[in-house]
């Protein structure tokens, strides 16, 4: 894997985990990573038992955080939401191109 997109991935997953910790924790639940390497693309999954949808939202210049989904958004190829397996939370998801 190019250099490049593991920096990349290191710093969206911690994004992801990050929101998933803050805004997803329920008490008994795991907040679970996944990272699936393809012939063309990285894709991670960060799954947590939280029912919101998470949401880019523009952060003002003083406010301490609200820019992870922004930098998701900014940086993977593509990213999005699926519902977890038996109906208990969601997982987030990203993809980064491996090369052109």
């Amino acid at each position: 894997m190019p250099e490049d997109v593991a920096e990349t991935a290191v710093l969206l997953v911690s994004e992801l985990v990050t929101n998933a910790v803050r805004h997803s924790r329920v008490a008994g639940r795991y907040i679970l990573a996944r990272c699936v390497l393809r012939e063309d693309a990285l894709r991670v999954e960060v799954g947590d038992a939280g029912d919101g949808v998470p949401v880019v939202r523009a952060a003002g210049d003083e406010a301490e955080g609200g820019r992870g989904l922004a930098l998701v958004d900014a940086l993977a190829a593509k990213w999005g939401t699926e519902p977890r397996a038996y109906g208990i939370g969601k997982t987030v998801w990203f993809e980064l191109a491996l090369g052109e």
